[in-house]
């Protein structure tokens, strides 16, 4: 069963920009395309970095760490692509982002 979560107000994030989300101990990395919002897991799976301190470049997102690059609308990793991603479905309801999550977390 999945859940959707509300993880940010949308004028909080500029269009071209990206930053860490935490919610019920999840950490997503939030992005702002001119499309929309986009959200993938924000641990970098080469070290760990936090991607949502990364620099977002169209839709790549890179890893502040070594610059591994995500495309943050399929997860999918430039440099490795046997290392994507998780990425999320997002909303926007009433101002803000919703992110769609794994039941589970719900009663963290």
């Amino acid at each position: 069963m999945s859940v959707w979560i509300d993880v940010a107000e949308e004028s909080s994030l500029q269009v071209g920009h990206c930053r860490t989300v935490e919610v019920r101990g999840l950490r997503l990395a939030l992005a702002r395309l001119p499309v929309g919002f986009y959200a993938v897991a924000d641990a970098c799976p080469h070290r760990g970095g936090a991607l949502g301190a990364g620099c977002l470049e169209g839709t790549k997102l890179h890893c502040p760490l070594h610059g591994w690059g995500f495309d943050v609308q399929t997860g999918a990793c430039d440099e490795r692509p046997e290392k994507p991603v998780r990425t999320y479905l997002t909303r926007v309801e009433d101002g803000r982002v919703w992110v769609q999550c794994d039941g589970s977390i719900n009663s963290i």
